[in-house]
Parts: structure tokens; sequence; C-alpha cells
């Protein structure tokens, strides 16, 4: 497996880390009520939760650029620099968001988007 098949497992997940970061901060987390209890959630865990929802949103079309660029045979180190930049990036929008910094969450958001792009210019590159 590639650098860039890698990163799509964590991007995978990462959106769990955020979720577990609002459970944490959240005080007493409902179990059996879940989505229940994030929408109670105010401050930072409220915000860790939008962190999670944007994650879900943000992976497929991550995961449908990387797998792309991979069949059509893209260079590989392209492939996985702007891979491995969307997990980086995905990682500080997290952080960030949390942080309540909401020009640099809308950079990072900004520069991941722009990663999946490059992605796609690899694949259309690569064929």
């Amino acid at each position: 497996m590639s650098i860039a098949h890698w990163m799509v497992l964590v991007a995978a997940f990462l959106p769990i880390v955020f979720a577990g970061a609002a459970k944490v901060g959240g005080g007493q987390f409902d179990n059996s009520r879940p989505r229940e209890w994030f929408e109670r959630q105010s401050g930072w865990p409220k915000r860790a939760h939008w962190a999670q929802q944007n994650g879900y949103e943000a992976f497929p079309p991550f995961a449908a650029a990387v797998i792309i660029a991979h069949q059509v045979s893209g260079p590989q180190g392209m492939i996985d620099v702007f891979a491995v930049l969307f997990v980086a990036l995905r990682i500080l929008y997290g952080l960030f968001y949390i942080a309540d910094w909401a020009n640099l969450r809308s950079l990072s958001w900004l520069g991941g988007a722009l990663c999946i792009v490059a992605l796609f210019l690899v694949a259309a590159g690569g064929g």
C-alpha cells in the first residue's frame, strides 16, 4: 500500500478523534443518545463535534481523488505529497475549529480542498 492509501485510512478515522475530544470536554457523555448529547454541547466541545461532522463531509472526495489518481497511474510521489498534505491540513482544520480561529480554519479547509483538486489534476496528467 502506498502512503496515500494509508492517508485515506487516517482521514477515515480522523473525525472520530474530534468526536472523542468533544466527549471528553463535554462532561458526562450519554451513549444512549449520542446525537442529542452532541447537539446540547457548547463552546469548544460543540466546535469539536462540528469538526467531526466536516471531516465526514470532506472524506469522500478525498478518498475518490486518491483512488482515481492511483487507478490512472499518476505519479506516486505527487499523490503521496497531496494526500499527506490533505491529512495535515485536516488536522489543523480541526484544531483551528476547536480553538475558534475561524480565518485559519477556513484557510486550512481551502488548502485541503485544493489538495483534492490537485489529486484530480495529477490523475488527469497520469492517464
